[in-house]
């Protein structure tokens, strides 16, 4: 890697102040440039392939394509790109969903910009990073046993009833009055908790287990 140029870096977050404000902090630095910015994970597959970004900061709850799946369309066509996933949230689903897609670094939002661009230099070389909150979550799960459905909230349980009784995720939104990417977060969380790939799978284990009357 050639450490002379600046670090290419391309946003992806579906809110523009969150995306302004990681602008300006990039500005800050003449060791990161800003390549991209995209608003959503179809605008930053389109993104990619212009730009040829070498590290990406990536959202994970967006609507339509989240976070993980648009890291893992992204690194299926250009495996060389670094992502680093930059989110409010520290769930265990979500750490292991976006590590698995291939993600180096699981980094909150409330990071401060220069723990930020050091992790930027950092996974640029090929160096994980996580968050110490991210971490801990992974340590304690490793630490537990894991039992199917156990540990289900009330909420995805609701979801998951839904996905039995044949509900697309807009009709599961419509039906909890909540938003689309709302849904998709709960669905992608069963399918981790469930440890299955997709919808099918998480319905027949929930029936084959009697998850719901749990």
């Amino acid at each position: 890697m050639d450490q002379t140029k600046p670090i290419r870096v391309m946003i992806v977050d579906d809110h523009k102040m969150v995306r302004s404000g990681l602008s300006a902090f990039l500005q800050a630095y003449d060791d990161l440039e800003l390549v991209a910015e995209a608003d959503s994970g179809e605008r930053a597959l389109a993104l990619c392939h212009k730009h040829h970004p070498d590290v990406i900061l990536m959202d994970l709850v967006m609507p339509k394509m989240d976070g993980a799946e648009t890291t893992a369309a992204i690194l299926k066509n250009c495996p060389a790109m670094k992502v680093i996933a930059l989110t409010s949230f520290k769930e265990q689903s979500l750490v292991e969903s976006a590590l698995q897609a291939g993600a180096i670094g699981y980094l909150l939002k409330n990071v401060d910009a220069d723990e930020l661009a050091a992790a930027i230099r950092q996974v640029y070389e090929g160096k994980p990073t996580l968050a110490p909150e991210a971490a801990q979550v992974l340590i304690q799960a490793s630490r537990q046993p894991y039992k199917h459905g156990i540990d289900l909230t009330e909420r995805e349980k609701e979801v998951l009833a839904l996905l039995v009784e044949g509900y697309t995720n807009p009709k599961i939104a419509e039906e909890l009055v909540v938003s689309k990417s709302t849904v998709k977060f709960h669905v992608s969380s069963i399918l981790n908790k469930l440890q299955v790939s997709t919808r099918t799978e998480a319905v027949s284990r929930a029936l084959q287990e009697n998850l719901l009357n749990k």
